[in-house]
């Protein structure tokens, strides 16, 4: 159940409540806020400058909960004060308001404050107490579907039953058990039956469709599967393989969209497209099978199977230089009271089997952890004792794959500030003086008089239409045929181009059109450097996929002045990315260290591994058989470790 959390609605309790101690109230109108903290102090005796902690629990139980009586408020007629009686409802009673009453923005700000705790009535057992008094082997129904599917399949392996109960229970027990080695056997061991469809990856809900579709025993199929090893250790990508080679052996056809190595060599046939991204692309390059691939020249993905092209370790691997962030008694979820040591100004890769623990520790731990310290955010971490050596740092920064934007008015331009360069070059035309347009005339947020925007369209290039059970569509919009303005605004040229040729250029195409405005060139050569040359700049953000938003986020910091005290987390940033871009991207991690910032990626792709300075690797296994720290050093050491599943594969790519 969800219920708001006093932790996240006062982050500092040794601040007052004058200071701002209570987040949420920082909503409040300067004067009404005012207001409120006189009235509460008369009449209750509440010490407003008093650090928060230090409050009596009735004064704080009345900030937070409200009161049932109301309180005198007072407001200004002129220079006259006048007073009124008004029932004061707590930061509760003010979130809840917004929770229920308010505006979508109004909802998702009320929600930042609440968290998720066990039902006092069933623990979190979801069942009434009558459903939990019937148990198999010990066990009710409730603390079976906690274990994960290794332990589920382990313990129904043990299960013994005699008599009549045998002879019905051993049918349902065999396919139980059936069902949990196709989970098992698509590297899903670490996942408990109760994990909620909605915390699932991309990666994992699909390899669960999968498993369902082994056991349904059809024949005769065509399979589509959109890059199946997302989120998968090398170790568990291999009984992800062995999967998918049953399915094709009893009778069915795969098509499998995959960047992963081993996947390409256990195809029978091969279909390589190319030979570039974007524009340059949609041409199939080869088909034929994978041993053949290597020797396709045009193929850039055959110049890197067969070592024309390799993704170069580093000549030296930067050294410790003393500096670390230290991490105490983590023990969120399986972690095994850990004390994590992060050496700073590394390139620093953390890996381990699937469930292991791995962003447990980084994600929802370490990063929550220092963006509480360092940003001063609400967001609530796992457990830890500890947390040492944040002075060496002034900001952490996560890049993830999330959307750059939710409508086709952002993209990659509006994102990196690239726009709002763009729009100055045209509202210095000397067409745009001499018609008196601004920098705004050229945005197609700004509505009315004084934007220049299609207003069928309000700017988005596209209709949207609601489609009710359905996703939503988006339409090209025939006023402006997707341009996003009026007339007026694309009169205004540029080299002979309006403001929407150049958007939809790509970027590679205007950093020539561009290159004599030294501002514009340097950020358009940081979105070529990431890879993201053959994306258009006004390509709606609702197209682009995981790893391009992700590549744009950062673009966008690569174009700031860098700190040398940067903490970068990235999760699995080659999802979705081909060998070279790869390249380019372990290329840039370089980059980042190389200015003295620190990175952390949690990462399986064994190219990214071999070229860190620094490894921790967790495990041994998923789920509760994992969570402890296995190995810390070089990838050399790493490979030489016996209880290591990483350094058992990363020997074989270190040995090529």
């Amino acid at each position: 159940m969800q219920i708001f959390d006093t932790a996240s609605i006062v982050p500092n309790e040794e601040l007052s409540v004058r200071e701002g101690a209570i987040e949420p109230w920082q909503q409040f109108d300067n004067f009404h806020f005012y207001n409120t903290l006189v009235a509460l102090s008369e009449k209750y005796g509440i010490d407003m400058n008093k650090p928060y902690g230090k409050l009596a629990d009735k004064h704080k139980a009345i900030l937070l909960e409200g009161l049932d009586e109301p309180i005198k408020m007072f407001t200004f007629k002129g220079e006259k004060k006048v007073f009124y009686d008004k029932k004061f409802t707590g930061v509760y009673g003010f979130l809840k308001e917004k929770l229920y009453t308010g505006t979508q923005s109004d909802r998702d700000f009320a929600k930042r404050y609440m968290s998720s705790q066990n039902c006092p009535s069933c623990e979190g057992a979801r069942l009434k107490r009558t459903s939990l008094s019937v148990f198999i082997c010990g066990k009710n129904i409730s603390e079976i579907s906690s274990m994960n599917v290794r332990e589920t399949l382990d313990f129904f392996e043990k299960a013994k039953f005699d008599g009549f109960i045998k002879d019905v229970a051993i049918k349902i027990i065999n396919e139980i058990k059936r069902r949990l080695k196709f989970l098992n056997d698509v590297g899903l061991s670490y996942i408990t039956l109760e994990r909620k469809a909605s915390t699932l990856s991309g990666g994992e809900a699909q390899r669960i469709r999968l498993a369902t579709q082994i056991g349904s025993g059809l024949t005769d199929v065509l399979y589509v599967l959109d890059e199946p090893s997302i989120g998968l250790h090398q170790r568990d990508n291999d009984m992800l393989i062995a999967t998918l080679k049953n399915l094709r052996d009893i009778g069915n056809s795969l098509i499998v969209v995959e960047h992963d190595e081993d996947t390409i060599y256990a195809s029978d046939f091969v279909v390589d497209m190319g030979p570039g991204a974007g524009r340059k692309g949609g041409e199939v390059v080869f088909t034929g099978h994978p041993e053949e691939l290597k020797h396709c020249e045009a193929s850039l993905t055959g110049q890197y199977l067969s070592g024309i092209k390799n993704i170069e370790m580093p000549a030296e691997r930067k050294k410790m230089d003393g500096r670390f962030v230290s991490l105490t008694g983590a023990r969120q979820n399986n972690l095994k009271d850990l004390t994590l040591k992060i050496p700073l100004g590394l390139n620093i890769c953390v890996t381990g089997v699937s469930g292991s623990g791995k962003s447990t520790l980084i994600m929802d731990t370490l990063q929550a952890a220092l963006k509480k310290r360092l940003l001063r955010t609400n967001i609530r971490s796992g457990e830890f004792d500890s947390l040492d050596g944040v002075e060496h740092l002034d900001k952490v920064i996560d890049i993830d794959q999330s959307p750059i934007g939710r409508t086709p008015r952002s993209n990659a331009a509006t994102y990196t500030s690239v726009f709002t360069d763009i729009r100055e070059i045209f509202a210095m035309t000397q067409d745009a003086k001499v018609r008196g347009y601004k920098m705004s005339r050229f945005s197609f947020n700004v509505k009315g008089a004084k934007g220049g925007r299609c207003e069928t369209c309000s700017g988005e290039g596209y209709i949207k239409i609601e489609m009710h059970f359905l996703p939503d569509m988006y339409v090209k919009c025939d006023a402006c045929q997707g341009k996003r303005y009026n007339r007026d605004t694309l009169d205004i040229k540029y080299k002979g181009n309006n403001i929407a040729d150049v958007m939809d250029m790509t970027v590679n195409q205007a950093f020539e059109f561009l290159e004599n405005i030294p501002k514009l060139k340097n950020k358009l050569s940081v979105l070529k450097d990431v890879g993201l040359g053959y994306i258009k700049l006004g390509q709606p953000a609702t197209t682009l996929s995981g790893g391009e938003a992700q590549r744009v986020k950062l673009a966008k910091e690569l174009m700031k002045r860098p700190t040398g005290k940067t903490l970068y987390i990235f999760d699995e940033p080659t999802t979705g990315l081909h060998f070279d871009d790869i390249n380019k991207l372990v290329k840039i991690f370089s980059r980042l260290t190389d200015s003295g910032n620190t990175v952390i990626i949690i990462e399986h792709n064994l190219d990214v591994i071999k070229c860190a300075d620094h490894i921790i690797d967790l495990g041994p296994e998923g789920g509760e058989g994992g969570g402890y720290i296995i190995f810390e050093g070089t990838p050399e050491d790493c490979a030489e470790c016996k209880t290591s599943y990483t350094g058992k594969y990363l020997k074989g790519k270190l040995n090529r």
